[in-house]
């Protein structure tokens, strides 16, 4: 099967899930169309796939699991026996049973998957696999995608079978670390507007819902200015041990039926 239509789904506060879905979702087909559920308020309505598509699906891991709030984005999404690539990034320590749970998503939701990828990239604390995925890293995700396509297009994938576990470990909510806001902030809003779970005060951006953020720093990855840090002591210890834990390089791996 040649799909008709190829489409990026990705949930990527940082930008490193929704990189490697589009680089696979780009190789397969140069006009793929990408759709962000990153931020609530940019969820398309309930849409369907039909079957001579392909959709890849990206995004973050979260304690070893997909992060809860890209669950539910990702349930407005039908498929009508739909092929699809499932792909989960992580920051170089384990993506557990993320993969999994992705795959036992989009095939609850109609999707078939047929291949999948586990890939490495930054991650959003200390100064982890820093500058990934690289352009390396992208290769190999393109590779990987036109090995898909002609497996694809000689009818000869299948249900893709991935790592991970039942029950599924805990996990899949954000961490601990809030973002503090400097006196550098010109309440330009961008914060606001790009929080993916809306945890940050409009009006006054140094106030954060702390029980809605989950700490993915998108908002200290996209500040103009330099105002959102984790300039604390608490996270400068943390982030130092946290790096040298994970100073090991690990590689993509990558999954055919």
């Amino acid at each position: 099967m040649k799909p008709v239509s190829v489409d990026a789904i990705y949930f990527s506060p940082t930008g490193t899930s929704k990189a490697g879905a589009v680089a696979i979702a780009r190789a397969i087909d140069p006009q793929a169309k990408e759709v962000d559920v990153t931020v609530a308020g940019a969820v398309p309505e309930r849409t369907s796939f039909p079957k001579d598509s392909l959709v890849v699906f990206g995004a973050p891991v979260y304690g070893g699991r997909l992060y809860r709030g890209a669950v539910e984005r990702f349930q407005q999404f039908v498929g009508h026996k739909t092929p699809c690539i499932v792909t989960v990034t992580y920051g170089n320590r384990d993506f557990d049973d993320a993969l999994l749970e992705m795959k036992d998503l989009v095939e609850a939701l109609g999707f078939v998957p047929v291949a999948a990828a586990a890939l490495v990239g930054q991650h959003t604390y200390g100064s982890i696999q820093v500058g990934r995925p690289e352009e390396a890293d992208l290769e190999q995700d393109r590779a990987f995608a036109l090995q898909v396509k002609a497996a694809l297009e000689a009818d000869r994938l299948e249900v893709v079978s991935v790592p991970g576990n039942y029950p599924y470990r805990e996990g899949g909510t954000g961490g601990h670390f809030y973002p503090h806001t400097s006196e550098a902030c010109t309440r330009c809003g961008l914060c606001a507007r790009e929080c993916p779970e809306q945890a940050i005060d409009q009006g006054e951006p140094s106030r954060i819902n702390e029980e809605k953020c989950i700490s993915c720093f998108r908002c200290i990855r996209l500040c103009p200015t330099g105002a959102k840090n984790m300039d604390t002591e608490e996270y400068r210890s943390f982030a130092e041990a946290f790096t040298q834990k994970l100073s090991q390089r690990k590689e993509n791996l990558y999954i055919l039926s």
